[in-house]
């Protein structure tokens, strides 16, 4: 079975990545400096502020106009919302002690894997690292619409295993692929039905508010939303479908991290309990990917 024992489910993963390593998107980035030894003699890094992480706030015209101007602030100094952010190797190596010591960001998407072949570089790392400093660890699938929905769930499951999941798994929406819309959907659906039948949870959906009122309404329904929209303003959809969580910037900042972060947080009366991974529900009805495979008559 694809669902094994801890030692077993990273030694599967490891070979995997072996396999498919020419398909891995871009590296973690090199030069790290202030480095020392973690568990099992690995090396981390630990976290030196520098000034790159300052130099934007000395170039911003509001800063200069104003001195009580603090381009850092958020909407997470603002409000009681709870937040999290979403990474992937864009990021670079993360400085997992210092996140994990930021009491406003109760939890992570990290991204696993993308089409049928592409495995997220710092994806392994990363979910290591972000449950040992505390945080509620979810993992996402970037969609690729002409990839057959058997292979993208091949690659999603070798990553994205379900004891190392604290929150539903997610699926990242953004693109047709060049696909009519009936195509498009019927082509997403059937990848949201193996998803679901593999974890035995329906997955969060992550895509643009303009991308789904042009080409999702009335197709996703049943599912959790994560709708991603960069203005002051909560996000409202064309159908006035209700929004579990908003990805409210691309560009926000968090010490540990280098560079821009996207952060969300939950909408209405929505929480963590809304996108918990159900492992009781796993477990009474166990699967693999060769179960869905031969479901599927493959």
């Amino acid at each position: 079975m694809i669902f094994a024992g801890a030692t077993d489910i990273n030694a599967q993963r490891r070979k995997y990545n072996k396999s498919h390593s020419k398909h891995r998107v871009e590296r973690t980035r090199k030069g790290v400096k202030g480095k020392s030894k973690g568990r099992k003699g690995k090396k981390i890094s630990t976290y030196k502020p520098t000034i790159h992480d300052f130099a934007y706030k000395l170039s911003d015209p509001r800063f200069l106009n104003d001195p009580t101007y603090d381009p850092f602030l958020q909407c997470e100094d603002t409000c009681d919302h709870v937040h999290g952010i979403d990474l992937s190797h864009y990021q670079g190596e993360v400085f997992w002690e210092t996140v994990g010591e930021n009491t406003k960001m109760a939890y992570v998407y990290l991204k696993a894997t993308e089409g049928g072949d592409r495995i997220d570089a710092q994806y392994e790392r990363n979910i290591e690292m972000a449950h040992r400093h505390g945080l509620k660890v979810g993992s996402y699938h970037y969609f690729r619409p002409k990839t057959p929905a058997i292979t993208q769930l091949e690659n999603f499951m070798m990553q994205c295993r379900p004891g190392e999941q604290d929150l539903i798994p997610m699926i990242d929406v953004e693109t047709t692929g060049g696909l009519s819309n009936e195509e498009f959907c019927d082509s997403l659906k059937s990848f949201l039905d193996l998803v679901e039948e593999a974890y035995h949870q329906r997955p969060l959906i992550y895509t643009f508010r303009n991308f789904y009122n042009r080409h999702l309404i009335g197709q996703i329904d049943d599912y959790k939303l994560m709708i991603a929209m960069y203005t002051d303003e909560e996000p409202e959809l064309a159908d006035g479908r209700d929004i579990t969580m908003w990805q409210y910037t691309s560009h926000g900042r968090i010490t540990g991290v280098r560079g821009n972060v996207d952060k969300s947080r939950f909408m209405n009366n929505h929480g963590l309990r809304d996108i918990r991974f159900n492992h009781v529900r796993r477990l009474e009805k166990q699967v693999s990917f060769f179960d869905v495979r031969k479901r599927m008559g493959k």
